[in-house]
């Protein structure tokens, strides 16, 4: 598939949109890293910055709002796949089973 610049820039405006609302789920968190987050984001590396905010959201208490977001994310980079050796795979199983979680808490 492929894709004008305009177009891919708008999916990066709107990925970036939904990584940016999840991670203020994390700002407030005491101890809470997000250096590399923000660095990846500033490079524009989406995909990178997805899997960093998973990690750190994996043993968090987070609301179904910021796996929402980062379900979002994920879908608008297409980073679901059953391919074995795609990037940032691990990330996304482990967004789709915290989404599933608490959906069910809500």
């Amino acid at each position: 598939m492929t894709y004008d610049r305009e177009s891919l820039q708008a999916s990066w405006k709107r990925t970036r949109a939904h990584l940016d609302a999840a991670r203020a789920h994390l700002m407030d968190r005491p101890g809470i890293d997000l250096s590399t987050t923000r660095e990846f984001l500033e490079h524009n590396e989406l995909g990178l910055a997805f899997d960093c905010m998973v990690h750190l959201a994996d043993d968090l208490d987070l609301p179904l709002s910021f796996w929402q977001h980062m379900d979002r994310a994920a879908r608008e980079m297409r980073l679901y796949s059953d391919e074995p050796h795609t990037p940032h795979r691990k990330a996304a199983a482990s967004c789709l089973r915290h989404l599933a979680v608490a959906s069910e808490h809500e």
